[in-house]
C-alpha cells in the first residue's frame, strides 16, 4: 500500500514539474462556447452559462468530455484553463478567474453563471466566492474531487525528497494545514445564495482523505459510492464518469440527489 501510495505521489509531482516546463497558456480572451448549445426539453431549466473549471495540470481538451455532455443537454458551455496550468498561487488565479466570469456575463448577456470545477479549480472558484465577491455572479457551485480541506498527498512530497511540493505554489497551498486552506475555510464554507455541491468518490487517488473533499455549512455532499457502492471512479474520472455526470445534471437544476449507477 505504501509502495503504491508513494507511486501515486511521485506522479502528481512529475507533472507538475513537467507542466511548469510546458508552453502554458491561459483562457481565451474573449469566450465562446466550442460548439452551439443543441435545444433540448432539459435545456428549459439552464437558464445560466456553465463555466468548467479545470485542474492543476488540466488541459482544456482534457475537459471536452464533460463539456460535451453539457452542450448536448442544451446548456452554453465554457471551459476555463486555469493561468499557467494552475500551478502558480491559487488567489492569483482566481482573480484571473473573475475576469473571466465577466466576460462570460458580457459575451451572453446572462446576469449569473453557474461553476463546475475538477480538482484545484474548485479552490480557485471557491475563493472567487468566498474572498472576490463572486456570490452576486454565481448561482451554482459544483466541485469534483477538490480538497477542499486539503490533502495528504500534496504534504508526502516533502517526505520523499522533493521539497515543499517540489516548489509547485499550488500544491503546497493545497496540503493540509496551509495558511491559504485555513483562510479560505474560516467562517462560513458556503457564502451567498449560491447552491454548493461536492461530488467525491472513495477511489480518489490524490485527494486523500477522500472526506476532505466535503464542505460544511449547508452544502449537498455527494459520495458516488454511498449510492452505487460498484462503482469505481478514480480522481481524473470524475470528468469522464456517467455516474458522476448525473450528479451534476441534477445539481445543476437543483433536483434530488438520484445517482443514475448505471450510466456511461
Amino acid at each position: 500500500m505504501l509502495l503504491r501510495k508513494t507511486a501515486l505521489v511521485l506522479a502528481l509531482a512529475t507533472a507538475a514539474l513537467l507542466a511548469s516546463t510546458a508552453s502554458a497558456t491561459a483562457a481565451p480572451a474573449d469566450p465562446v462556447p466550442a460548439t452551439a448549445a443543441p435545444t433540448t426539453p432539459f435545456a428549459a431549466a439552464a437558464a445560466n452559462p456553465v463555466i468548467v473549471v479545470g485542474g492543476l495540470s488540466g488541459v482544456a481538451v482534457a475537459y471536452e468530455p464533460i463539456a460535451a455532455r453539457l452542450r448536448a443537454d442544451g446548456y452554453r458551455t465554457f471551459i476555463y484553463q486555469l493561468p499557467g496550468l494552475g500551478l502558480g498561487d491559487i488567489p492569483t488565479s482566481a482573480r484571473a478567474f473573475a475576469g473571466y466570469v465577466n466576460q462570460v456575463r458580457a459575451s451572453t448577456g446572462a446576469a449569473s453563471v453557474d461553476v463546475v470545477a475538477h480538482s484545484e479549480g474548485g479552490l480557485v472558484s471557491r475563493y472567487y466566492l468566498k474572498r472576490l465577491g463572486g456570490t452576486t455572479t454565481v448561482g451554482r457551485y459544483v466541485s469534483l474531487g477538490t480538497p477542499q480541506y486539503g490533502t495528504y498527498v500534496a504534504n508526502i512530497v516533502a517526505f520523499l525528497g522533493l521539497g515543499s511540493c517540489a516548489g509547485v505554489v499550488a500544491c503546497q497551498q493545497m496540503t493540509i494545514g496551509s495558511a491559504f486552506l485555513a483562510d479560505l475555510n474560516a467562517g462560513d464554507d458556503t457564502p451567498g445564495a449560491v447552491r454548493y455541491t461536492t461530488i467525491r468518490t472513495l477511489q480518489d487517488e490524490l485527494v486523500r482523505p477522500t472526506g476532505n473533499a466535503a464542505v460544511n455549512d449547508g452544502a449537498t455532499n455527494v459520495l458516488i459510492q454511498a449510492y452505487c457502492p460498484l462503482r469505481v471512479v478514480g480522481h481524473l474520472g470524475l470528468v469522464l464518469d456517467g455516474t458522476a455526470y448525473t450528479i451534476v445534471r441534477g445539481a445543476l437544476v437543483d433536483g434530488p440527489v438520484r445517482p443514475n449507477c448505471l450510466a456511461l
